[in-house]
């Protein structure tokens, strides 16, 4: 994905400051913690939101919790593109992820799998629309990380496989309701089509490598953990279950198959990133890549 000077700017100077000040494996950790953190920021800034206004908001505002949420979503956004730090080829991403994630939301909560309890001025069949921003979070952080880390995907399953994966994953989110659930073989096809695969990224010189699968689960790791602090703040809420009380483990297993989704989704604006192996594949283990 192209980079702009500003993300190139701010992105050198922590990786400068780090290498400037640390041992060499101790900055190695802290560039890889610091690069996390700013891929996430987007998603951060949100979850901070959500924190923050369930701990000042009042009933009586004129103006409410959720829609204060969406407002500052939509600045967060508009910020974020007018400073440089997205791409607007990260931002297709973005949109892709908060439309496909807004679908699910309506057809779920009229379902009744989940619902928001609090009352707002911008909410459409019982979504508010700050809600939509917490998949385009999901986006962001893909799309920003694979940058950041200058990640491959290698080597990769056929497109068309995949695609029908994702597409076979997102419609059971929907069918189940209706059909059996057949989470379990896609769990497996996720295994057997990604198994090989292998995420490389690059902290700072050399290229290292993670199998998919793990990447996935990790990922859908820290989803469910700040998902239970969405329904810790009582800012959405599964059937049946009350303030406080833990996300099921199964939901685990529903971003780890989401997350293929997000996946393939950004395979489609960012072909580079299946179609191009790491410089070290290319030209021999001892080559080193520019560092950041």
């Amino acid at each position: 994905m192209t980079e702009t000077p500003t993300i190139n700017l701010v992105e050198r100077h922590l990786g400068d400051w780090a290498r400037a000040r640390l041992p060499s494996p101790l900055a190695e950790f802290v560039m890889f913690v610091l690069k996390q953190g700013w891929a996430c920021l987007f998603g951060g800034l949100l979850l901070a939101a959500i924190i923050g206004s369930k701990l000042i908001w009042q009933a009586d505002w004129s103006l409410r919790r959720y829609d204060a949420l969406f407002l500052f979503a939509i600045v967060t956004q508009i910020l974020f593109l007018h400073f440089r730090l997205e791409t607007w080829e990260e931002a297709k991403v973005i949109l892709l992820f908060h439309l496909t994630g807004t679908a699910m939301e309506w057809f779920k909560v009229s379902a009744g799998s989940w619902s928001y309890p609090e009352e707002a001025l911008f909410k459409i069949m019982g979504v508010p629309l700050f809600s939509g921003f917490m998949y385009a979070a999901v986006g962001s952080y893909m799309a920003r990380v694979i940058r950041l880390f200058d990640m491959r995907f290698h080597p990769y399953p056929p497109f068309a496989q995949t695609f029908l994966l994702a597409a076979a994953i997102y419609a059971n989110f929907f069918l189940h309701h209706f059909l059996m659930d057949v989470r379990i073989g896609l769990f497996v096809a996720t295994l057997v089509l990604f198994a090989r695969t292998r995420i490389w990224f690059r902290i700072t010189r050399h290229h290292l490598w993670m199998p998919l699968p793990v990447a996935a689960f990790l990922s859908s790791l820290a989803l469910w953990v700040a998902e239970n602090v969405g329904t810790a703040t009582g800012t959405w809420l599964y059937s049946g279950q009350s303030v406080g009380q833990m996300v099921s483990l199964s939901k685990l297993g529903s971003w780890y198959l989401l997350l293929y989704v997000s996946f393939v989704t950004v395979t489609l604006v960012a072909p580079a990133t299946i179609r191009t192996p790491p410089d070290d594949l290319r030209s021999g283990p001892n080559r080193s890549a520019p560092s950041r």
